[in-house]
Protein backbone atom coordinates (compact mmCIF):
# COMPACT_ATOMS: atom_id res chain seq x y z
CA UNK A 1 0.00 0.00 0.00
CA UNK A 2 2.89 2.39 0.73
CA UNK A 3 4.12 1.95 -2.83
CA UNK A 4 0.73 2.93 -4.21
CA UNK A 5 0.56 5.93 -1.87
CA UNK A 6 3.95 6.97 -3.21
CA UNK A 7 2.71 6.72 -6.80
CA UNK A 8 -0.40 8.78 -5.97
CA UNK A 9 1.70 11.33 -4.07
CA UNK A 10 4.17 11.84 -6.91
CA UNK A 11 1.35 12.16 -9.43
CA UNK A 12 -0.46 14.69 -7.21
CA UNK A 13 2.62 16.82 -6.56
CA UNK A 14 3.78 16.99 -10.17
CA UNK A 15 0.23 17.65 -11.40
CA UNK A 16 -0.29 20.48 -8.92
CA UNK A 17 3.02 22.21 -9.71
CA UNK A 18 2.55 21.92 -13.48
CA UNK A 19 -1.08 23.05 -13.25
CA UNK A 20 0.03 26.21 -11.47
CA UNK A 21 2.75 26.82 -14.08
CA UNK A 22 0.33 26.25 -16.98
CA UNK A 23 -2.20 28.57 -15.36
CA UNK A 24 0.37 31.35 -15.07
CA UNK A 25 1.75 30.88 -18.58
CA UNK A 26 -1.72 30.64 -20.13
CA UNK A 27 -2.70 34.02 -18.73
CA UNK A 28 0.61 35.61 -19.67
CA UNK A 29 0.38 34.47 -23.29
CA UNK A 30 -3.46 34.45 -23.51
CA UNK A 31 -3.65 30.71 -24.12
CA UNK A 32 -7.37 30.42 -23.54
CA UNK A 33 -10.36 30.23 -25.90
CA UNK A 34 -13.32 32.55 -26.12
CA UNK A 35 -16.39 31.80 -24.03
CA UNK A 36 -18.90 29.69 -25.94
CA UNK A 37 -22.68 30.02 -25.73
CA UNK A 38 -23.01 26.71 -23.87
CA UNK A 39 -20.28 27.50 -21.32
CA UNK A 40 -21.20 28.08 -17.69
CA UNK A 41 -18.16 30.18 -16.75
CA UNK A 42 -18.30 33.92 -17.44
CA UNK A 43 -14.62 34.78 -17.88
CA UNK A 44 -11.97 33.28 -20.18
CA UNK A 45 -10.27 30.34 -18.47
CA UNK A 46 -7.29 28.27 -19.69
CA UNK A 47 -8.15 24.71 -20.73
CA UNK A 48 -4.76 22.98 -20.79
CA UNK A 49 -4.85 21.40 -17.33
CA UNK A 50 -5.05 17.94 -18.90
CA UNK A 51 -1.42 18.32 -20.00
CA UNK A 52 -0.35 18.73 -16.36
CA UNK A 53 -2.37 15.68 -15.34
CA UNK A 54 -0.87 13.55 -18.10
CA UNK A 55 2.71 14.55 -17.24
CA UNK A 56 2.02 13.99 -13.53
CA UNK A 57 0.82 10.44 -14.18
CA UNK A 58 3.71 9.81 -16.59
CA UNK A 59 6.27 10.86 -13.97
CA UNK A 60 4.51 8.61 -11.42
CA UNK A 61 4.78 5.67 -13.83
CA UNK A 62 8.47 6.32 -14.41
CA UNK A 63 9.04 6.46 -10.65
CA UNK A 64 7.10 3.22 -10.16
CA UNK A 65 9.29 1.49 -12.75
CA UNK A 66 12.24 2.02 -10.40
CA UNK A 67 10.50 0.29 -7.49
CA UNK A 68 11.04 -3.44 -7.18
CA UNK A 69 7.44 -4.09 -6.15
CA UNK A 70 6.22 -3.05 -9.58
CA UNK A 71 8.70 -5.23 -11.47
CA UNK A 72 5.92 -7.64 -12.44
CA UNK A 73 3.94 -4.79 -14.02
CA UNK A 74 6.84 -3.48 -16.08
CA UNK A 75 7.88 -7.04 -16.84
CA UNK A 76 5.17 -6.87 -19.50
CA UNK A 77 6.28 -3.65 -21.24
CA UNK A 78 3.92 -4.15 -24.16
CA UNK A 79 0.83 -3.40 -22.04
CA UNK A 80 2.48 -0.46 -20.27
CA UNK A 81 3.56 0.95 -23.63
CA UNK A 82 0.02 0.53 -24.94
CA UNK A 83 -1.43 2.56 -22.06
CA UNK A 84 1.19 5.30 -22.45
CA UNK A 85 0.90 5.53 -26.24
CA UNK A 86 -2.90 5.60 -26.16
CA UNK A 87 -2.88 8.32 -23.48
CA UNK A 88 -0.38 10.39 -25.49
CA UNK A 89 -2.56 10.18 -28.62
CA UNK A 90 -5.61 11.29 -26.65
CA UNK A 91 -3.77 14.18 -25.01
CA UNK A 92 -2.53 15.43 -28.39
CA UNK A 93 -6.03 15.19 -29.86
CA UNK A 94 -7.45 16.92 -26.80
CA UNK A 95 -4.93 19.77 -26.88
CA UNK A 96 -5.60 20.30 -30.59
CA UNK A 97 -9.33 20.45 -29.87
CA UNK A 98 -8.85 22.83 -26.94
CA UNK A 99 -6.87 25.19 -29.18
CA UNK A 100 -8.51 24.84 -32.61
CA UNK A 101 -11.90 23.26 -31.76
CA UNK A 102 -11.78 20.15 -33.97
CA UNK A 103 -14.90 18.70 -35.56
CA UNK A 104 -16.48 15.69 -33.84
CA UNK A 105 -15.53 13.23 -36.61
CA UNK A 106 -11.82 14.01 -36.25
CA UNK A 107 -12.00 13.62 -32.48
CA UNK A 108 -13.88 10.33 -32.77
CA UNK A 109 -11.29 8.99 -35.22
CA UNK A 110 -8.51 9.90 -32.79
CA UNK A 111 -10.36 8.17 -29.94
CA UNK A 112 -10.78 4.99 -31.99
CA UNK A 113 -7.09 5.00 -32.92
CA UNK A 114 -6.07 5.44 -29.26
CA UNK A 115 -8.42 2.69 -28.11
CA UNK A 116 -7.14 0.45 -30.91
CA UNK A 117 -3.52 0.98 -29.85
CA UNK A 118 -4.48 0.13 -26.26
CA UNK A 119 -6.22 -3.09 -27.27
CA UNK A 120 -3.57 -4.04 -29.84
CA UNK A 121 -0.90 -3.91 -27.14
CA UNK A 122 -2.73 -6.42 -24.97
CA UNK A 123 -5.01 -4.32 -22.74
CA UNK A 124 -8.28 -5.82 -23.92
CA UNK A 125 -11.29 -7.77 -22.77
CA UNK A 126 -10.41 -11.45 -22.77
CA UNK A 127 -13.51 -12.79 -21.02
CA UNK A 128 -16.96 -11.57 -20.18
CA UNK A 129 -17.26 -11.53 -16.39
CA UNK A 130 -20.68 -13.18 -16.41
CA UNK A 131 -20.26 -16.91 -16.10
CA UNK A 132 -16.63 -16.67 -17.18
CA UNK A 133 -17.47 -16.67 -20.89
CA UNK A 134 -14.26 -16.56 -22.93
CA UNK A 135 -14.07 -14.52 -26.09
CA UNK A 136 -12.29 -16.85 -28.45
CA UNK A 137 -11.99 -14.48 -31.39
CA UNK A 138 -9.24 -11.84 -30.98
CA UNK A 139 -11.12 -9.62 -33.40
CA UNK A 140 -14.27 -9.70 -31.27
CA UNK A 141 -12.17 -8.90 -28.21
CA UNK A 142 -10.54 -5.99 -30.04
CA UNK A 143 -13.87 -4.55 -31.19
CA UNK A 144 -15.48 -4.86 -27.75
CA UNK A 145 -12.50 -3.21 -26.09
CA UNK A 146 -12.41 -0.31 -28.54
CA UNK A 147 -16.16 0.24 -28.13
CA UNK A 148 -15.96 0.16 -24.31
CA UNK A 149 -12.99 2.54 -24.15
CA UNK A 150 -14.50 5.06 -26.58
CA UNK A 151 -17.79 4.91 -24.67
CA UNK A 152 -16.15 5.69 -21.33
CA UNK A 153 -13.99 8.46 -22.80
CA UNK A 154 -17.01 10.26 -24.22
CA UNK A 155 -19.09 9.69 -21.10
CA UNK A 156 -16.45 11.40 -18.97
CA UNK A 157 -15.98 14.19 -21.51
CA UNK A 158 -19.72 14.88 -21.68
CA UNK A 159 -19.96 15.81 -17.98
CA UNK A 160 -16.98 18.17 -18.14
CA UNK A 161 -19.08 21.31 -17.79
CA UNK A 162 -18.74 22.49 -14.19
CA UNK A 163 -15.75 23.43 -12.05
CA UNK A 164 -14.28 20.37 -10.35
CA UNK A 165 -16.93 18.01 -11.69
CA UNK A 166 -14.85 15.53 -13.70
CA UNK A 167 -11.88 15.60 -11.32
CA UNK A 168 -14.11 15.00 -8.30
CA UNK A 169 -16.25 12.28 -9.88
CA UNK A 170 -13.12 10.55 -11.21
CA UNK A 171 -11.48 10.78 -7.77
CA UNK A 172 -14.46 9.13 -6.06
CA UNK A 173 -14.81 6.49 -8.78
CA UNK A 174 -11.13 5.57 -8.74
CA UNK A 175 -10.95 5.39 -4.94
CA UNK A 176 -13.85 2.93 -4.93
CA UNK A 177 -12.39 0.96 -7.84
CA UNK A 178 -8.99 0.79 -6.16
CA UNK A 179 -10.67 -0.61 -3.01
CA UNK A 180 -12.42 -3.20 -5.17
CA UNK A 181 -9.20 -4.31 -6.88
CA UNK A 182 -7.36 -4.42 -3.55
CA UNK A 183 -10.06 -6.61 -2.00
CA UNK A 184 -10.14 -8.80 -5.10
CA UNK A 185 -6.40 -9.38 -4.81
CA UNK A 186 -6.82 -10.63 -1.25
CA UNK A 187 -9.70 -12.94 -2.04
CA UNK A 188 -8.49 -14.50 -5.28
CA UNK A 189 -4.75 -14.52 -4.58
CA UNK A 190 -3.83 -12.35 -7.55
CA UNK A 191 -0.79 -10.08 -7.69
CA UNK A 192 -0.92 -7.08 -5.36
CA UNK A 193 1.10 -5.02 -7.82
CA UNK A 194 -0.73 -4.97 -11.12
CA UNK A 195 -1.43 -2.59 -13.97
CA UNK A 196 -5.01 -1.80 -12.93
CA UNK A 197 -4.02 -0.68 -9.43
CA UNK A 198 -1.06 1.31 -10.74
CA UNK A 199 -3.19 3.21 -13.27
CA UNK A 200 -5.85 3.87 -10.65
CA UNK A 201 -3.33 5.14 -8.08
CA UNK A 202 -1.76 7.51 -10.61
CA UNK A 203 -5.21 8.79 -11.62
CA UNK A 204 -6.18 9.38 -7.99
CA UNK A 205 -3.04 11.45 -7.49
CA UNK A 206 -3.59 13.46 -10.67
CA UNK A 207 -7.16 14.33 -9.65
CA UNK A 208 -6.04 15.37 -6.16
CA UNK A 209 -3.27 17.55 -7.59
CA UNK A 210 -5.56 19.19 -10.13
CA UNK A 211 -8.60 19.91 -7.94
CA UNK A 212 -7.11 22.90 -6.02
CA UNK A 213 -6.96 24.91 -9.25
CA UNK A 214 -10.12 23.42 -10.75
CA UNK A 215 -12.60 23.63 -7.88
CA UNK A 216 -15.16 26.43 -8.04
CA UNK A 217 -14.30 29.11 -8.98
CA UNK A 218 -11.89 27.34 -11.32
CA UNK A 219 -8.63 28.94 -12.37
CA UNK A 220 -7.83 26.15 -14.84
CA UNK A 221 -9.85 23.59 -16.80
CA UNK A 222 -8.60 20.14 -17.78
CA UNK A 223 -10.12 20.50 -21.25
CA UNK A 224 -10.65 17.60 -23.64
CA UNK A 225 -7.05 16.54 -23.12
CA UNK A 226 -7.80 15.90 -19.46
CA UNK A 227 -11.36 14.57 -19.66
CA UNK A 228 -10.63 12.16 -22.50
CA UNK A 229 -7.40 10.89 -20.95
CA UNK A 230 -9.12 10.37 -17.60
CA UNK A 231 -11.82 8.36 -19.37
CA UNK A 232 -9.23 6.38 -21.32
CA UNK A 233 -7.23 5.43 -18.23
CA UNK A 234 -10.33 4.56 -16.19
CA UNK A 235 -11.45 2.27 -19.00
CA UNK A 236 -7.95 0.78 -19.30
CA UNK A 237 -7.80 -0.04 -15.58
CA UNK A 238 -11.26 -1.62 -15.66
CA UNK A 239 -10.49 -3.64 -18.80
CA UNK A 240 -7.16 -4.86 -17.42
CA UNK A 241 -8.77 -6.31 -14.30
CA UNK A 242 -12.18 -7.31 -15.65
CA UNK A 243 -12.18 -10.84 -16.96
CA UNK A 244 -8.82 -11.72 -15.39
CA UNK A 245 -10.55 -13.62 -12.57
CA UNK A 246 -13.12 -16.37 -12.96
CA UNK A 247 -16.39 -14.93 -11.60
CA UNK A 248 -17.55 -18.45 -10.67
CA UNK A 249 -14.65 -18.74 -8.22
CA UNK A 250 -15.52 -15.34 -6.77
CA UNK A 251 -19.15 -16.24 -6.31
CA UNK A 252 -18.30 -19.44 -4.40
CA UNK A 253 -16.33 -17.59 -1.71
CA UNK A 254 -18.13 -17.41 1.62
CA UNK A 255 -17.56 -13.69 1.87
CA UNK A 256 -20.22 -13.16 -0.79
CA UNK A 257 -23.94 -13.32 -0.20
CA UNK A 258 -26.12 -16.27 -0.99
CA UNK A 259 -27.48 -14.67 -4.14
CA UNK A 260 -24.00 -14.70 -5.71
CA UNK A 261 -24.18 -10.98 -6.41
CA UNK A 262 -20.41 -10.97 -6.03
CA UNK A 263 -20.11 -12.95 -9.23
CA UNK A 264 -21.45 -9.96 -11.12
CA UNK A 265 -19.40 -7.29 -9.35
CA UNK A 266 -16.59 -7.38 -11.97
CA UNK A 267 -18.98 -6.14 -14.64
CA UNK A 268 -21.29 -4.07 -12.40
CA UNK A 269 -18.70 -2.01 -10.57
CA UNK A 270 -16.98 -0.37 -13.58
CA UNK A 271 -20.42 0.81 -14.71
CA UNK A 272 -21.50 1.74 -11.17
CA UNK A 273 -18.59 4.11 -10.60
CA UNK A 274 -19.41 5.74 -13.95
CA UNK A 275 -23.19 5.78 -13.55
CA UNK A 276 -23.55 9.58 -13.76
CA UNK A 277 -21.33 10.09 -16.86
CA UNK A 278 -22.88 7.10 -18.65
CA UNK A 279 -26.41 8.31 -17.86
CA UNK A 280 -25.64 11.78 -19.17
CA UNK A 281 -24.00 10.32 -22.28
CA UNK A 282 -26.96 8.06 -23.02
CA UNK A 283 -29.51 10.84 -22.58
CA UNK A 284 -27.47 13.22 -24.73
CA UNK A 285 -27.14 10.72 -27.58
CA UNK A 286 -30.87 9.90 -27.56
CA UNK A 287 -31.82 13.58 -27.33
CA UNK A 288 -29.62 14.60 -30.26
CA UNK A 289 -30.59 11.68 -32.47
CA UNK A 290 -34.29 12.41 -31.94
CA UNK A 291 -33.59 16.01 -32.93
CA UNK A 292 -31.90 14.82 -36.13
CA UNK A 293 -28.45 15.97 -34.97
CA UNK A 294 -25.11 14.27 -34.59
CA UNK A 295 -24.77 12.47 -31.22
CA UNK A 296 -21.54 14.43 -30.69
CA UNK A 297 -22.98 17.88 -31.43
CA UNK A 298 -22.66 20.24 -28.47
CA UNK A 299 -25.67 21.64 -26.61
CA UNK A 300 -26.63 23.08 -23.25
CA UNK A 301 -28.95 20.34 -22.02
CA UNK A 302 -26.59 18.10 -20.05
CA UNK A 303 -27.53 17.01 -16.54
CA UNK A 304 -25.31 19.63 -14.94
CA UNK A 305 -26.97 22.36 -17.02
CA UNK A 306 -30.38 21.12 -15.92
CA UNK A 307 -29.35 21.25 -12.27
CA UNK A 308 -28.34 24.89 -12.71
CA UNK A 309 -31.62 25.68 -14.47
CA UNK A 310 -33.54 24.03 -11.63
CA UNK A 311 -32.08 26.55 -9.21
CA UNK A 312 -29.01 24.82 -7.79
CA UNK A 313 -25.89 26.90 -7.33
CA UNK A 314 -22.72 25.89 -9.16
CA UNK A 315 -21.24 24.32 -6.03
CA UNK A 316 -24.45 22.51 -5.08
CA UNK A 317 -24.75 20.97 -8.55
CA UNK A 318 -21.20 19.61 -8.35
CA UNK A 319 -21.75 18.20 -4.85
CA UNK A 320 -24.95 16.50 -6.02
CA UNK A 321 -22.99 14.75 -8.77
CA UNK A 322 -20.45 13.67 -6.18
CA UNK A 323 -23.22 12.29 -3.96
CA UNK A 324 -24.88 10.27 -6.73
CA UNK A 325 -21.53 8.78 -7.75
CA UNK A 326 -20.58 7.94 -4.16
CA UNK A 327 -23.91 6.30 -3.31
CA UNK A 328 -24.03 4.05 -6.37
CA UNK A 329 -20.34 3.11 -6.30
CA UNK A 330 -20.18 2.36 -2.57
CA UNK A 331 -23.54 0.63 -2.70
CA UNK A 332 -22.34 -1.70 -5.43
CA UNK A 333 -19.11 -2.37 -3.55
CA UNK A 334 -21.12 -3.12 -0.38
CA UNK A 335 -22.46 -6.31 -1.97
CA UNK A 336 -19.01 -7.78 -1.49
CA UNK A 337 -19.07 -7.25 2.29
CA UNK A 338 -22.66 -7.36 3.57
CA UNK A 339 -25.79 -9.39 2.72
CA UNK A 340 -27.57 -8.40 -0.47
CA UNK A 341 -30.68 -7.21 1.35
CA UNK A 342 -28.75 -4.70 3.45
CA UNK A 343 -26.65 -3.56 0.51
CA UNK A 344 -29.83 -2.96 -1.52
CA UNK A 345 -31.43 -1.01 1.33
CA UNK A 346 -28.28 1.07 1.60
CA UNK A 347 -28.43 1.96 -2.09
CA UNK A 348 -32.17 2.72 -1.98
CA UNK A 349 -31.79 4.96 1.08
CA UNK A 350 -28.87 6.81 -0.47
CA UNK A 351 -30.67 7.29 -3.79
CA UNK A 352 -33.76 8.55 -1.97
CA UNK A 353 -31.75 11.19 -0.12
CA UNK A 354 -29.99 12.22 -3.35
CA UNK A 355 -33.33 12.51 -5.15
CA UNK A 356 -34.80 14.73 -2.44
CA UNK A 357 -31.77 17.02 -2.48
CA UNK A 358 -31.73 17.12 -6.28
CA UNK A 359 -35.41 18.07 -6.57
CA UNK A 360 -35.51 20.46 -3.62
CA UNK A 361 -35.30 23.65 -5.75
CA UNK A 362 -38.56 22.69 -7.47
CA UNK A 363 -40.52 22.95 -4.20
CA UNK A 364 -38.94 26.33 -3.46
CA UNK A 365 -39.75 27.52 -6.97
CA UNK A 366 -43.37 26.38 -6.65
CA UNK A 367 -43.73 28.21 -3.36
CA UNK A 368 -42.23 31.35 -4.86
CA UNK A 369 -44.54 31.24 -7.87
CA UNK A 370 -47.55 30.77 -5.57
CA UNK A 371 -46.57 33.85 -3.58
CA UNK A 372 -45.94 35.86 -6.75
CA UNK A 373 -49.38 34.99 -8.14
CA UNK A 374 -51.17 35.79 -4.89
CA UNK A 375 -49.42 39.14 -4.37
CA UNK A 376 -51.00 42.42 -5.47
CA UNK A 377 -48.51 43.99 -7.93
CA UNK A 378 -49.22 47.40 -6.41
CA UNK A 379 -48.36 46.22 -2.92
CA UNK A 380 -44.59 46.14 -3.26
CA UNK A 381 -44.10 46.11 0.49
CA UNK A 382 -46.06 42.89 0.91
CA UNK A 383 -44.25 41.38 -2.05
CA UNK A 384 -40.83 42.05 -0.53
CA UNK A 385 -41.93 40.75 2.87
CA UNK A 386 -43.19 37.47 1.43
CA UNK A 387 -40.06 37.07 -0.66
CA UNK A 388 -37.89 37.55 2.41
CA UNK A 389 -39.90 34.95 4.31
CA UNK A 390 -38.96 32.37 1.72
CA UNK A 391 -35.29 33.16 2.35
CA UNK A 392 -34.58 32.61 -1.28
CA UNK A 393 -31.24 34.32 -1.11
CA UNK A 394 -29.86 31.65 1.23
CA UNK A 395 -30.92 28.74 -0.90
CA UNK A 396 -29.33 29.65 -4.25
CA UNK A 397 -30.59 31.17 -7.48
CA UNK A 398 -34.20 30.61 -8.54
CA UNK A 399 -35.54 31.43 -11.99
CA UNK A 400 -39.15 32.44 -11.49
CA UNK A 401 -39.97 32.48 -15.20
CA UNK A 402 -38.24 29.20 -15.98
CA UNK A 403 -35.98 30.91 -18.47
CA UNK A 404 -32.83 29.19 -19.67
CA UNK A 405 -29.65 30.33 -17.98
CA UNK A 406 -27.93 32.64 -20.50
CA UNK A 407 -24.53 31.19 -19.52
Amino acid sequence: MISYLGVAGISALVTFVLSWVIWKLSHRYRLYPKIRERDVHTRPTPRLGGVAMFIGMLVAFVAASQVGNFAIVFGDPQRVFGVGAAALIIVLIGVADDIWDLDWLTKLAGQIIAAGVLAWQGVQIATLPIGGQTIFSPYVSLILTVFAVVLVMNAINFIDGLDGLVAGVALIANLVFFAYVWFLQQQVQTEYFNLASLITAALIGACIGFLPLNFHPAKLFMGDAGALSVGLLMAASAVSVTGQVDPNIIGQDQVYNAFFVGAYIPILLPFAVLIVPLLDFGLAVIRRLLAGKSPFSADRKHLHHRLLDMGHSHLHAVLIFYAWTLVVALGCLAYMFIPAVWATLLIVAGLLVCTIVTLSPLSRRKALETVAQATDPADETADVARYDQLDVASTGPVDIHLQEDPR
